[in-house]
């Protein structure tokens, strides 16, 4: 029987500071092949030639990456600061309704990092341009120095809804995860439910109400050691069962 595909979604990319290209980290790539057993399949950040109709047909579901740009402010009614960064329209202009056309046809989709932000927006949902200007929060971002492993090391707790997808999946009402985030959620967006905080309060984990599949996101970035961690691997062994047609209760 063919292996499920899922559409991973790419970056812009600079190879050399030259030649213009779309990326998918390796992580990603093996925490789909490994872990939900599927084929991945990288699809270019790139609206012009991406129909999202021709997409839907092709793939069984959909993982939304992290990436270093963030979503542009305008699309949830901010104006652009120094502080929101660097921005990629073409993605924005891609994934957006990307999310609202999987959630209506049912097609699984796996928001990380950036991903999660996406979901929030694509329903109306708005971000804080620096977490850790906020009073109260901690500094969520990459450490700056120090190897893959440690900047990917597990930094803070999430503590997640007693009885939510969340904690069905894990089998726990608190994980442990790793941290690489500036922006976050500031108001959640229309039938976005959020199930999971970091200890300062910031959002962690998402679903849509009333999707009809699995549409889920998180905050952190479970790719890295999707195979060995007891956090991630749940979370994309449930992704994987929902690949198979297994309904969003069965699949969580």
């Amino acid at each position: 029987m063919a292996r499920p595909v899922v559409g991973i979604i790419g970056n812009h990319h600079m190879v050399n500071d030259e030649y213009p290209a779309q990326a998918v980290g390796r992580s990603n790539l093996e925490a789909v092949g490994r872990v939900t057993g599927a084929l991945p399949l990288m699809i270019p950040a790139m609206p012009e030639i991406v129909d999202i109709a021709d997409l839907l047909d092709a793939v069984d579901g959909v993982l939304l990456t992290g990436g270093r740009p963030n979503v542009h402010p305008s699309l949830y009614g901010h104006e652009p600061t120094e502080a929101h960064g660097t921005f990629d329209l073409d993605r924005d202009n891609l994934v957006l309704p990307l999310i609202r056309a999987c959630v209506e046809r049912g097609t699984p989709l796996l928001g990380i990092c950036r991903g999660f932000q996406e979901v929030n927006v694509a329903f109306g949902g708005t971000l804080h341009p620096e977490i850790r200007d906020l009073p109260g929060r901690m500094n969520h971002r990459m450490p700056p120095d120090g190897t893959l492993e440690e900047k990917f090391a597990l930094r803070h707790k999430v503590h997640l809804t007693p009885g939510g997808r969340f904690a069905r999946v894990f089998g726990a009402e608190e994980v442990l995860v790793n941290t690489l985030h500036g922006q976050g959620i500031e108001e959640p967006g229309a039938r976005v439910i959020i199930e999971g905080h970091a200890p300062d309060g910031t959002p962690e984990a998402i679903h849509i109400e009333g999707a009809r599949g699995f549409a889920m996101a998180v905050q952190w970035h479970p790719e890295w050691n999707a195979d060995q961690d007891p956090v991630s691997r749940p979370l994309f062994e449930a992704f994987g069962r929902a690949l198979s047609g297994h309904p969003v209760e069965k699949a969580v």
